[in-house]
């Protein structure tokens, strides 16, 4: 396969260095062109799409820093080297500031032209390998995603359903040994399946998808649903489960489903690691910029050295409390990924044997969003 030649455009007022750097160029096999001023340099650059732009600080009418950084925003990936005879520092710091990979001084000798245009040509080698790792981890990950999907989940859910006729006994009387054996298969299988289903949220997340539409969403409808629909869950539990908002607006800006599945969390964990006869107070409060909630529970709590790591991809504590407890261990490490899409923070203080609070602060809808 041919190798392709890298191309550079020269912009520059002076004549003489505008050919004696063509010369050095084209001898070394690059494709050069060059322009007297900024205007048609940037006609080219916008034309040519080179590797590098070598730019004279110093030209009537567009000014060479001008040309840096409108040259910096046709095409990010071009390598601009400024080139000048009146370099000072405080120029120097300018050009970087706008995007300048290098600065030559003029005068300069051929084999120092040779020297800069490498280092700036090893920097796109680099650039593009990295972008190359990027793509190829991009088309792993969604043939992965993919695979996990498709390969493994579906045959799970048809197994599934094959346990629910067998334990229906549609397929057939099930001794009570069997039953016993299969219903434990079957847990274990649903937590299976758990554990694809929040992978494969986490992998549609790191991938961009979290928040598909911001609306104005009021967080009172929104948590009182979630409370409704696990109070049974609550009340097998024996755990009292409460919600209550202080004046002001409960209006936040966020993507309904997502939120959902962040309060759907936090409200299950707070049942999930409570105390018989115990408590979850929820509470909506308006702030400054944020409409905070708390989610306040007087569970088993937890240890201050595992705190920091609470939202981490599969951390699950290790308490004597719960060792019934089977969980995905991603649920909250899903709940902080949505919270940090909307912008917004989340928090926990806790208290082994007094409980926990889990605090999300949602940034608030003003009405001059519409929904």
């Amino acid at each position: 396969m041919k190798k392709r030649k890298h191309s550079i455009v020269v912009i520059d007022d002076e004549e003489s260095m505008r050919d004696s750097c063509r010369m050095i160029l084209e001898k070394d096999g690059f494709l050069t062109e060059t322009a007297e001023n900024g205007s048609s340099g940037l006609t080219k650059v916008e034309k040519i799409r080179p590797d590098l732009v070598l730019i004279d600080l110093k030209m009537p009418g567009i000014s060479g820093l001008d040309v840096l950084e409108k040259v910096k925003k046709i095409d990010s990936n071009i390598i601009p080297i400024v080139i000048t005879g009146y370099a000072t520092i405080e120029s120097a710091v300018e050009a970087m500031k706008r995007g300048a990979y290098d600065i030559l001084h003029k005068p300069f000798t051929p084999g120092e032209l040779r020297l800069i245009i490498k280092r700036g040509l090893d920097r796109i080698k680099l650039f593009r390998e990295a972008e190359s790792l990027r793509n190829e981890k991009k088309m792993i990950e969604e043939n992965f995603i993919t695979m996990v999907s498709h390969q493994l989940r579906s045959p799970l859910v048809a197994i599934t359903q094959y346990f629910e006729v067998i334990l229906g006994g549609i397929a057939g009387e099930v001794v009570p040994r069997q039953k016993d054996m299969l219903v434990k298969a079957r847990t274990r299988l649903n937590s299976l399946l758990e554990l694809i289903n929040d992978w494969l949220d986490i992998a549609r997340m790191d991938g961009g998808s979290i928040v598909d539409k911001l609306k104005i969403v009021s967080l009172e409808d929104l948590i009182n649903k979630q409370v409704e629909f696990l109070k049974p869950y609550a009340e097998k539990n024996k755990v009292t489960l409460s919600l209550s908002s202080i004046s002001g607006s409960d209006k936040a800006l966020g993507d309904s489903d997502s939120l959902e599945q962040v309060f759907s969390n936090l409200i299950n964990n707070a049942i999930k690691y409570n105390k018989a006869d115990g408590t979850i107070k929820i509470l909506i409060k308006e702030e400054e910029d944020y409409i905070t909630t708390e989610i306040k529970d007087t569970g088993i709590g937890i240890r201050e050295e595992h705190i920091p790591y609470l939202f981490n991809q599969f951390y699950r504590v290790s308490r004597s409390e719960d060792k019934k407890q089977k969980g995905s261990g991603l649920g909250l490490t899903i709940a902080k990924k949505i919270v940090d899409a909307h912008n917004g923070s989340i928090h926990v203080t806790s208290k082994p044997g007094k409980g926990s609070v889990f605090t999300v602060q949602l940034p608030k809808a003003y009405n001059t969003i519409t929904q």
